[in-house]
């Protein structure tokens, strides 16, 4: 492999450039060995992120254990929690580009030799995984670890619990002190969100693409455990780098297939979707919103875990973590076990070496906790996966609906029409969602908002209002991990770019139905056409800055909301 780093370190030319690195303390034997980019996402912006520096030391210790040189670098990454329910929500998703374009442009300045990237909140692991795929150097992943389940009135709570109470604060059936009470120990310590949200998700997928260690995605973030696997993964890039395995090597449709599964068998986060789409872009890999529903039918949904069950991420971990499940499906054929890892060996090698000891002890000694919290293939929560795909006529490209926890298959009510977020939770806030309502929020897409927020404050506050099922909601944007009930997101073609959502009106009949996968306008053919045609969009929330930038790159959502240059200016340009 010729190292790219050479072009920076070699020869009298260079002269400069290993000035500069030895005024940083380095040497001329450091700078004869690869330099591996150690980044994270590290910030005070989120518990998510902000113990991550302390493990950015790990993973160089790991990196130098392996015989080369580690060069530490951040990137941003967003708060979901703190940016849910207002202006700032617009920021997230547009943050899983900047955090790949930054850590692109770190790596490709630097020509450093490979990637080692450590990643906390939602948006920062897919967000370093498309860097990752991009890059195409010798590269590993490794999560930054789940946050500690609270304690309220003694029974375990998490972010999702604050949320939904403040539904039930708004309904009178909590007091103010009860909210500050639960607020005040949602939260324990650092790390992610305790559910299996998104950040939980995509962690557990991470293993299942293969780009991280085997059982690196369950430890909590401040646990012995969490240290050991960042220096395991640091020291894990000697071999990437002598065997020159690269992202693209790992990266094929079989492993994107088993992300699929992993993500249907725990009934994680819709996002998960939008993600996977979007790193298979970067990888090369045609992978459509399709393909989901066909893997999604084949997949059992095992883990039963929140927000559509009960179990929490520290609860997985204890009972073995995703290893364990991965060698459920595996021993059943539903994954396949044939695919290549970041260890060089195959996902069945890795597994066939696996300590699975200390899951056998818990099953032995909690057998009845340990079967609540994963079930079998052949006695699952249900037969099928948790993540479907519905198309219908207010959805020709796709919709999302996570069906975990769901109890009905069908819903029917009529349209309550919203432009924003804003305008539906003052309207939610102020009672006037009523049981049979279909809450329609648009203009909320990857363009239209721009950013295709999350609306977790609405959809928290209708369940902690008790309407639960008794509602549902479409929308173009997107919804949190912790979001459940009947809840269709991702519509597309989105609202802002001409599609169906744009002609809803209020009253309007809407027919939900998941066993036929569809989600209809109930009016006439000539009614919906004549609706179609005469579609006003609204003007561009944003003229300038990255809102704005995004807004005029962005794809659809069924295409992973990824970004693409505008082409029509490059022909030109010599390649």
């Amino acid at each position: 492999m010729v190292l790219p780093s050479r072009k920076t370190l070699e020869g009298p030319s260079r002269a400069p450039h290993r000035a500069m690195y030895k005024s940083m303390g380095l040497n001329d034997d450091d700078l004869s060995k690869p330099l591996v980019a150690v980044c994270s996402t590290c910030n005070e912006a989120t518990p998510c992120n902000i113990h991550l520096g302390r493990l950015a030391l790990k993973a160089k210790e790991g990196v130098r254990e392996s015989g080369n040189t580690p060069r530490e670098f951040t990137t941003i990454a967003v708060s979901d929690g703190i940016a849910m329910g207002h202006e700032g929500m617009k920021s997230s998703l547009i943050s899983r580009e900047i955090i790949a374009d930054s850590i692109e442009i770190m790596v490709r300045a630097h020509q450093y030799d490979a990637v080692v990237g450590i990643s906390g909140c939602d948006k920062s692991l897919p967000g370093t995984l498309m860097a990752m795929a991009r890059l195409n150097l010798p590269s590993i992943f490794v999560y930054g670890g789940t946050i500690l389940p609270g304690n309220w009135n003694g029974r375990p709570v998490t972010i999702q619990d604050v949320y939904e109470a403040v539904g039930t604060y708004d309904a009178g059936k909590m007091t103010l002190d009860e909210l500050i009470d639960l607020e005040n120990v949602a939260c324990p310590s650092a790390g992610s969100c305790a559910g299996m949200y998104t950040a939980n998700t995509m962690a557990s997928i991470s293993e299942a693409l293969g780009m991280s260690l085997l059982g690196s995605a369950t430890p909590p973030a401040e646990s012995e455990e969490r240290q050991r696997i960042t220096f395991e993964t640091g020291k894990s890039i000697g071999s990437l780098l002598e065997n020159n395995i690269k992202p693209r090597d790992i990266l094929s449709y079989e492993a994107f297939e088993n992300a699929i599964i992993m993500a249907n068998a725990i009934g994680g986060s819709t996002n998960a979707i939008l993600h996977l789409l979007a790193i298979s872009r970067e990888a090369g890999i045609d992978l459509d919103i399709k393909d989901f529903e066909y893997i999604r039918r084949k997949t059992p949904h095992i883990a039963n875990m929140r927000p559509g069950g009960n179990y929490v991420m520290l609860n997985l971990d204890n009972v073995g973590g995703i290893p364990v499940i991965l060698k459920s499906l595996l021993d059943k054929d539903i994954i396949n076990g044939n695919v290549l890892t970041v260890t060089g060996k195959t996902l069945r090698q890795n597994l066939g070496s696996h300590n699975f000891q200390n899951s056998k002890v818990y099953y032995k000694n909690h057998r009845t906790e340990y079967r609540n919290i994963l079930k079998t293939v052949d006695n699952p929560i249900d037969k099928q996966g948790t993540l479907k795909i519905l198309f219908g006529n207010l959805a020709p490209q796709g919709a999302v609906i996570k069906i975990a926890g769901l109890k009905e298959e069908t819903f029917s009510g009529f349209a309550r029409v919203y432009n924003s977020e804003e305008s539906a939770f003052e309207a939610v806030s102020k009672r006037e969602i009523e049981e049979g309502d279909v809450v329609i929020i648009r203009y909320e897409g990857p363009k239209g908002g721009p950013g295709m927020r999350e609306m977790l404050a609405v959809t928290a506050a209708i369940v902690g209002q008790g309407l639960g099922e008794k509602v549902a909601m479409i929308t173009d944007g997107r919804f949190s991990g912790a979001t459940r009930g009947f809840m269709i997101g991702h519509v597309s073609p989105e609202a802002m770019v001409g599609g169906p959502l744009a002609i809803v009106q209020k009253g309007d009949k809407i027919e939900i139905d998941l066993r036929k996968e569809i989600v209809d306008l109930k009016i006439s053919k000539k009614d919906f056409g004549d609706r179609m045609k005469k579609i006003k969009t609204i003007k561009n929330r944003y003229t300038s800055g990255a809102l704005a930038k995004y807004a005029s790159l962005v794809q659809s959502a069924s295409e992973g909301a990824i970004t693409k240059p505008i082409t029509k200016y490059m022909k030109s340009i010599p390649s």
